[in-house]
Order: structure tokens, then sequence, then C-alpha cells
């Protein structure tokens, strides 16, 4: 998978130099030299994490930071040669995830980048909201789409996919699944826990006889392995919109 990555700095010969210690199979680049442009970009764009310099002309890092937290929850690192205390603090306040002072190593903020998209990723499935780009759930609103399409799930087949997923990563043993999904008197009905997971596999799988998502641990139980972390835009496009224009005109009207 190839992470999008937006750098936001009015410097082009830094932008220029992250692009390359950053651009590779893992991360795509889109860079915009100042606040405004960062947002009309974020927008367009969709990246999975920003990268935002705090010393900008007009608009500067944290109140682009303040204004993209209106447009969505994606991940943000600041950027910045600043190191007291209260400039940290003002960083966090304005919603940003992590904060890397200058100078740093391209290993140093490649890690940064890896470790901030997992937690978001931990964060959103936590929330009963999975995306990993080509599977998306909501536990919330009981929906499943698999590569922007729709899949129809019966009670039963979502009460067994909100059980796996509520403990993704960690084997769930038949009897728990039964207990979970069909109550207490069917704890020794594991063919048919086996067939709803077949039927399961079956629509959320590419190849269901080589799963990805729902793993077996023979003789225990299944588990449900996470892909990648979640695509972060909470807001649907059509409010990202209205906050985006919003966003502008406030600011050109201060």
């Amino acid at each position: 998978m190839t992470y999008k990555i937006l750098i936001v700095d009015d410097d082009p010969d830094l932008c220029k130099l992250l692009s390359l210690k950053l651009e590779s199979t893992l991360f795509e680049i889109r860079v915009a030299s100042n606040g405004l442009e960062g947002l009309q970009v974020s927008y367009e764009y969709q990246p999975d994490l920003i990268i935002l310099d705090v010393m900008m002309p007009k608009m500067d890092g944290f109140e682009t930071c303040k204004r993209l937290r209106e447009l969505s929850n994606v991940p943000i690192i600041l950027l910045t040669a600043k190191s007291e205390e209260k400039d940290v603090l003002q960083g966090f306040n304005s919603g940003a995830d992590d904060y890397l002072r200058k100078p740093f190593s391209r290993n140093e903020l490649s890690a940064r980048i890896m470790t901030v998209l997992s937690r978001k990723y931990v964060q959103d499935s936590h929330s009963g909201y999975y995306n990993d780009g080509n599977l998306s759930i909501d536990l919330n609103q009981q929906v499943v789409y698999k590569q922007g399409v729709r899949i129809h799930l019966t009670k039963i087949e979502f009460r067994l996919l909100a059980n796996l997923l509520s403990h993704q990563g960690t084997i769930v043993s038949h009897a728990a699944l039964l207990r979970g999904v069909w109550g207490s008197g069917y704890k020794e009905a594991k063919s048919l826990l086996s067939l709803y997971i077949r039927y399961l596999r079956q629509k959320i799988e590419d190849d269901p006889s080589n799963p990805v998502y729902i793993r077996t641990e023979w003789g225990i139980g299944y588990w449900f392995t996470p892909m990648a972390p979640a695509n972060k835009y909470s807001l649907p496009l059509s409010h990202q919109k209205v906050k985006f224009r919003d966003s502008i005109q406030n600011f050109n009207g201060e």
C-alpha cells in the first residue's frame, strides 16, 4: 500500500529535499507552498498524513492545523525549529498528532510517520470504524463497503464480523464467537460457525480460499487481521467542501 503524504512548507528547497527523502513505493508525495494552498490541496488530494511547517507567512502552521481539523482528523506532524515547551504545547493544542524539531534525519521522520499512521489506525478501529482503502466497515451504522461498493450482509454475518473486528488482531475462540453471535445455547455448533465464516469470506475476501482478513487458528478459533491504516477523513466530501469554503472565507475576511 502507498500512503499519500502532503508537505506544506514555504521553503521550496526543504520541500524538494523532503520529497526526495520520502518518495518511494511506500510514500506518494504532494507539496503545498503555504497554509491556504495546503487547505486546498488537502481537500482535493485526501492525504493519509500531512507534514506541516510552523513558520509560514500569512497563515502559520498552528492556524493551518486548526483549520485542517475542521475538515478532517487526518494525522498531522508539525515541523519547527522552535523547541520551547510553550511552542510544543501550542502545536498539540492546535490539533497536531506529533511535533518534530529541525534538524532531523530521514529515518527519524519516516519512523514518526509510520508511528502516527499506526496510532491513528488503532484509534479509528477502537471507535467502531475500519477502512484500509479496500474494505470499509462502520459498526455504528452497520454498513460494509468493498472497493467503494456496498456489501449486503445478513444480521448474523454482520454480528459475526463485528465480533471479530472488535477483537482484531486477537484470536477469538469458537465458543466465544458462537456465544456472542448466536447465544449460549449454540456453544457447541462449530459447523454452523464454520459455515458462516465461509459466507462472510465469500463477501469480503478477494480470494475466499486464501483469506487475508478472517484468519483461522486451527482447533481454537478465528481472528480478524487489519491490513493498513484507516482512511482518516471522517467528514463526507460534501461537508468537507462547506468547511473548506468557510475556512477560506473566514481567513480572507480577517
